[in-house]
């Protein structure tokens, strides 16, 4: 990442590359007062021509700006009633990306004119937007000649009295953004350097750094525990596995935590039902779910939450070798019943199953999986929302409302009684994998079988972990979704 820094002013002087002033399509009538004459009368004449009329990501870059900002960017927020949250999250990623493609690295923003009730509920998600698109996983690659070192943001036109609201605004954003880099680092690092230890020593650094209590289980202790499962994964590769345990206090000691439980493949060949070679390379991904949770325990203990929070991350690598789990092996996992394994590739479950039964030890309020889990859920849902399956309504309904305000959508889907009876074994007490039909419903049926007595909800991400194109505020490589929306639910879950 290059270095970043954000700062917030009623006005600004010192030179900038480039200003923003934002205007939606019934804007004409009153334009920004910072316009001068000049500026005005060339954005006029851009509307008679029919170059610029404010419709939404329409933009006008006018090289008319003073000496200290020779360049005036103009952007379009569309219909005024239909401004929302999320436009001004992607306006912000919009900008910022054309702004990149010009090698501009400071830039300043003028707040007071994107209109919004209070300025505060108009910079949060655009600088949401702005710090997705700040990202670049750049350690293994010069930067192109003429890139910024450092890149400047400032967010002017803010009432004096407004700037306490909104500078703490600020703070909590870059926290919650850098959390997201954090996870999206963690997905874009090659698995010839990321594997379990890997993610153990992060974890470590993490709880070192925000004095939370760290756990790190060892193949050994796996073993003398019971987590089968766990292991009839691992075995297959010479990366030994690690259960990642970080647990937050910042609630009453009494309370009960909220468990988030992140799958953790550091590199998934599919084992011996190993994966066709066409698209292998991105499955250093399958980790996503456990970067989310740690990223999200980070921002969590930095933001110092008032709640009790743990983070399990069950971390092995899924490799095909004269060790590895055979298709119709029979393994006991840690909660005592057995799982025939038809499928090596659906590995995933079988880590959860006895990471989740690990995890009911700290009898949680509520427990969330999350996990690149099924390509069903692509195919159900593209790469436009993650799917949610659980055995408790309020909870879907909670995780829903966060993914609607944190700009991450996720869409539930049922779990009724026939979806369990696809993965009923006739020779184990289940089986791990129901077939094609609803292979995203029956991998969550899968899950619930080691969840039953907990209110419990599972995340399938693994259509919203990785961009495969590249887009305003996303780059291609690891999205770090669910980190936002995580410590959206759990902001409100503070609250309530």
């Amino acid at each position: 990442m290059q270095n970043f820094s954000i700062h917030t002013a009623a006005s600004w002087t010192d030179p900038v590359d480039c200003r923003i002033i934002a205007l939606s399509e019934q804007g004409w009538a009153s334009l920004p007062l910072s316009l001068d004459d000049q500026q005005t009368e060339m954005l006029r004449r851009a509307r008679e021509d029919g170059e610029f009329s404010a419709k939404a990501k329409q933009s006008l870059l006018l090289h008319c700006g003073g000496a200290n900002a020779p360049r005036l960017l103009v952007v379009g927020l569309g219909d005024h009633d239909k401004i929302t949250a999320e436009t001004y999250r992607q306006t912000g990623a919009y900008v910022v990306s054309l702004l990149r493609q010009k090698k501009l690295g400071r830039y300043l923003f003028e707040c007071d004119t994107f209109g919004g009730d209070e300025v505060s509920t108009v910079v949060d998600p655009l600088l949401d937007g702005i710090l997705m698109e700040t990202y670049r996983y750049i350690r293994y690659k010069k930067p192109e000649e003429g890139t910024p070192e450092t890149l400047l943001c400032v967010l002017s036109g803010i009432e004096e009295e407004q700037l306490p609201t909104v500078s703490a605004v600020v703070a909590q954003r870059e926290v919650i953004s850098r959390g997201v880099w954090l996870a999206r680092d963690l997905v874009n690092e090659p698995s010839n350097v990321k594997n379990p230890e890997y993610l153990a020593q992060h974890a470590w650094q993490i709880a070192e750094d925000t004095g939370m209590k760290c756990t790190l289980l060892g193949p050994a202790e796996l073993k003398r525990q019971g987590f089968g499962a766990l292991l009839a994964v691992a075995q297959g590769s010479i990366c030994e596995p690690r259960l990642i345990c970080l647990e937050y206090q910042g609630g009453a000691k009494d309370s009960a935590p909220v468990v988030l439980v992140g799958k953790g493949v550091t590199f998934d060949s599919g084992g011996i039902s190993l994966k066709p070679g066409e698209g292998m390379d991105m499955m250093k991904m399958d980790m996503a779910g456990g970067a989310a949770v740690l990223a999200t325990l980070s921002v969590v203990a930095h933001l110092k939450l008032p709640i009790n929070l743990v983070g399990v991350v069950p971390a092995v690598e899924n490799m095909p070798s004269d060790r590895a789990t055979r298709p119709g092996d029979i393994v006991t996992s840690l909660s005592g019943k057995t799982i025939e394994i038809l499928n090596t590739d659906a590995e995933g479950r079988l880590i959860l199953a006895d990471a989740l039964t690990w995890a009911a030890q700290f009898n949680p309020e509520v427990m969330i999986d999350l996990a690149t889990l099924t390509g069903a859920c692509i195919i159900a849902l593209g790469h436009h929302s993650s799917a949610v399956v659980g055995n408790d309504e309020p909870l879907i309904e909670a995780l829903r409302a966060a993914g609607d305000a944190s700009g991450e959508r996720i869409w539930p889907l049922p779990l009724y009684d026939g979806y369990r009876e696809q993965i009923k074994s006739q020779v184990a007490d289940v089986k791990n994998i129901g077939g094609r039909p609803a292979g995203t419903i029956t991998a969550a049926a899968f899950l619930n079988t080691f969840t039953e007595e907990q209110r419990w909800a599972h995340l399938d991400i693994a259509g919203t972990a990785w961009e495969e194109k590249g887009r305003p505020g996303q780059p291609v490589g690891g999205t770090g979704v669910a980190v936002r929306a995580l410590v959206e639910f759990l902001k409100k879950h503070c609250s309530a």
